[in-house]
């Protein structure tokens, strides 16, 4: 299958060097590119891209405000933030307006394209160094007046808590499954339920959720 890939970066050296080295791999297809936000989501709703590449720090419109309406209107589209920024806050409202991915620029070429594919299939990716600062950022102290905790979260069975601490690893179905015992399949139905009774739309957001409402092991 093949890829669609949509380029968003106001660097055009950046965007070259990432065009060329994408276009390396059989499977990936560079539809387009563009420079800012506003061009971006114009491109993004006509080519419907599997995978936007989106850069956080842009002028004009932000990526941040970019990712906001790409995601309402392009439920089908991953979106991965590439980019420099290693500020934890920026990282969780990524994630919690719904980006599928978190990547730092100097990644190396194989992990990008891994993560491609992983964010392609419906898999959350965030870069290795980000992973510590967003557990941080969510298990920061919080005032009194903070979201609810557990207690007052939707329902989750058993299992679905067990397999919400491996969203929160990080962790694909075959590897939660495995830790498990039970079937790929079944982990596949159990994220869904979760996701319906949590109402969200990714993975990524349910580990973020856990995290923040104190379901994620301590």
């Amino acid at each position: 299958m093949t890829i669609r890939i949509l380029l968003i970066d106001d660097h055009t050296l950046f965007r070259s060097g990432i065009r060329a080295l994408l276009q390396r791999q059989a499977d990936f297809e560079i539809v387009d590119e563009a420079a800012d936000g506003v061009e971006g989501i114009k491109r993004a709703k006509q080519h419907r891209p599997d995978v936007i590449l989106l850069d956080l720090n842009m002028p004009g419109l932000s990526g941040l405000d970019a990712l906001q309406l790409m995601v309402e209107d392009l439920p089908d589209s991953a979106v991965i933030m590439l980019t420099v920024s290693e500020e934890a806050e920026e990282l969780a409202t990524a994630l919690r307006s719904g980006a599928r991915g978190y990547l730092l620029k100097n990644i190396e070429t194989e992990a990008l394209t891994s993560a491609i594919r992983r964010a392609a299939a419906g898999e959350p990716v965030i870069s290795e160094a980000m992973t510590a600062k967003l557990v941080q950022q969510f298990r920061a102290p919080s005032p009194p007046a903070a979201a609810p905790r557990a207690a007052d979260a939707p329902s989750l069975t058993a299992r679905e808590r067990d397999i919400v601490q491996g969203l929160v690893r990080g962790e694909i179905n075959k590897e939660i499954a495995r830790d498990l015992g039970v079937a790929e399949s079944t982990v596949k139905i159990h994220v869904q339920n979760i996701l319906k009774k949590l109402n969200l739309a990714s993975r990524v957001q349910v580990a973020v959720y856990a995290v923040e409402h104190g379901i994620a092991a301590t």
